[in-house]
């Protein structure tokens, strides 16, 4: 029927003045945000990172060292709970994926094997009659570690790039083992880089006093003590310290991390949770006049005597700090330690220029496309391809509309996408006159002429259209980034092609098959 109902096209008009309203801060200077009334929308697509320039990284996480790290603590338990059970072993070590040992003597394998089993419960765990013990990951096992690394990692990435201030990243996993960051806009991505690239594992440990000067230079440890450098040496100072293996109060219990000043110079505040505040406080309490090395990736940032005990879960990090190091450790250890390293494997960056020229070549093909679609429509159909025109601006209106709405992030493959609606939405329209085209052959009133097209070439449409979605949601699904971004755009303006080409045409059709009452329609 072309017959509309009065609610019907107070919907229709709504819909295209709403379209109007939220496209058009897209049409704006960003600089006049502030004049516009604040009832109205402020909402615009993003530019991605080929439109407004940027970096784009590609990170790959060190999967053994998360492995070789857990291994390590199950050595240290294994090691702590043989001595306190006064089971003699020889040969305590790693070997590839698995901790070794020897029993020294073999009438303590059924006392050492519920110990054993206890520190690693989550590996499978030999022991041989003579003694030899082998306790080692499965490959379901390792498979588990990898996989929550890699998504503890993403978790911690996405907080460092936020806490930069860093708009609309794009930061997901690629391949098993890999980590996709895209900053668009970015202007310091050496920053980024060096933010990235730090693990940010921090530990407080007591330096061991113990060893002397000239068996440290000689290498001769005790096996719970190793060498750490420090990380930025004062004239004077000593180059490395003797610290202790064992983490006394962990990284992981800090809430919070400020940068902030003390006599002039910057330093780094710290919180712990209740936790490890109570850690802390019987630590200082217990080692008053010790020296407590601040460990940071393995390198000492600073290692002040404890003079008094600090038992209120906050302290201060001094170590020759500028203003902007401090800041960027504070940045640090507020989104927590990487579970494992992170190493840059590919990085490119695209300037402002060239985003500039890409956008300025998708307008001009916007522009051209437009051209070429709205003239042959009006060739090929008379009025009712200027009708379809109509309808293709407003397609294009409504497009932006759900863009901005839906926060979407526009890059050159989604301007390719806005480009390809252009024609797919036309597609409707030459279905649906050549279908009126046909009954008007046939010598049927204008009226029934118009209804039969739209109604017969409706479910070819529906048809084509739900193909097409379906094939941009399994790229949407399957694809990363831009193609994601083609995705959208297509599927939204496939949606939006259904209410232009199908409801507005028609609705203006009415419209005008009212007023003129034709003889014959002239398609």
């Amino acid at each position: 029927m072309m017959y509309f109902a009065r609610w019907k096209v107070l919907l229709i008009l709504a819909v295209l003045v709403l379209g109007c309203i939220f496209a058009l801060p897209n049409l704006l200077p960003a600089r006049i945000d502030n004049r516009i009334p604040g009832f109205l929308p402020h909402l615009r697509i993003s530019l991605g990172l080929d439109l407004q320039g940027g970096s784009h990284l590609l990170l790959q996480a060190d999967m053994e060292s998360v492995v070789r790290e857990r291994l390590a603590g199950i050595v240290d338990g294994f090691r702590t709970e043989l001595r306190k059970a006064n089971i003699g072993y020889t040969g305590l070590g790693i070997d590839g994926h698995a901790v070794k040992l020897t029993l020294r003597d073999k009438n303590d394998i059924e006392k050492a094997r519920p110990i054993l089993q206890s520190v690693a419960e989550n590996m499978d765990l030999s022991i041989s009659p003579d003694g030899q013990v082998s306790a080692a990951y499965s490959d379901a096992t390792l498979k588990e570690i990898a996989q929550n690394a890699i998504q503890q990692s993403i978790e911690i990435v996405r907080r460092r790039v936020d806490e930069t201030g860093t708009r609309e990243p794009t930061i997901q996993r690629q391949g098993t083992d890999q980590i996709l960051v895209q900053l668009p806009g970015l202007q310091d991505p050496e920053r980024i880089k060096a933010l990235l690239g730090k693990t940010a594992k921090m530990t407080f440990r007591l330096v061991d006093q113990t060893v002397s000067p000239d068996d440290a230079a000689a290498g001769r440890l005790p096996p719970t003590s190793e060498i750490l450098p420090l990380a930025t040496p004062r004239p004077g100072e000593e180059p490395s310290y003797v610290v202790q293996k064992r983490v006394m109060v962990s990284g992981e219990s800090l809430t919070d991390a400020q940068a902030t000043y003390r006599d002039a110079e910057p330093v780094v505040s710290f919180k712990f949770d209740s936790v490890g505040a109570r850690r802390f406080c019987d630590v200082t309490k217990n080692n008053i006049g010790k020296p407590f090395a601040i460990v940071l990736d393995n390198k000492v940032i600073s290692a002040p005597v404890i003079r008094d005990a600090i038992c209120g879960g906050s302290g201060e990090i001094s170590g020759n700090f500028t203003i902007q190091s401090a800041q960027d450790l504070a940045l640090l250890l507020r989104a927590g330690a990487l579970p494992a390293p992170l190493k840059i494997i590919e990085e490119r960056s695209v300037g402002p220029d060239l985003g500039a020229d890409s956008i300025r070549a998708g307008v001009y093909a916007s522009i051209i496309g437009f051209a070429l679609v709205a003239t042959y429509m009006v060739l090929a159909y008379g009025l009712f391809g200027l009708f379809a025109d109509v309808a293709l601006i407003f397609n294009l209106i409504l497009t932006i509309a759900a863009l901005s709405l839906l926060q979407a992030t526009l890059t050159l493959p989604g301007i390719a996408g806005m480009l390809l609606t252009l024609g797919m939405s036309v597609d409707a329209n030459v279905l649906i006159n050549e279908r009126i085209r046909e009954e008007t052959r046939l010598g049927r009133s204008p009226i029934a002429s118009l209804d039969a097209g739209f109604r017969r070439a409706f479910s070819t449409i529906l048809d084509a259209n739900l193909t097409t979605l379906i094939k941009m949601a399994i790229l949407y699904v399957l694809g990363s980034g831009p193609v994601k971004g083609f995705a959208v755009t297509i599927s939204l303006g496939i949606c939006t092609s259904m209410f232009t080409a199908i409801v507005l045409v028609r609705w203006i059709m009415s419209v005008w098959l009212r007023r003129t009452r034709p003889a014959r329609l002239k398609v």
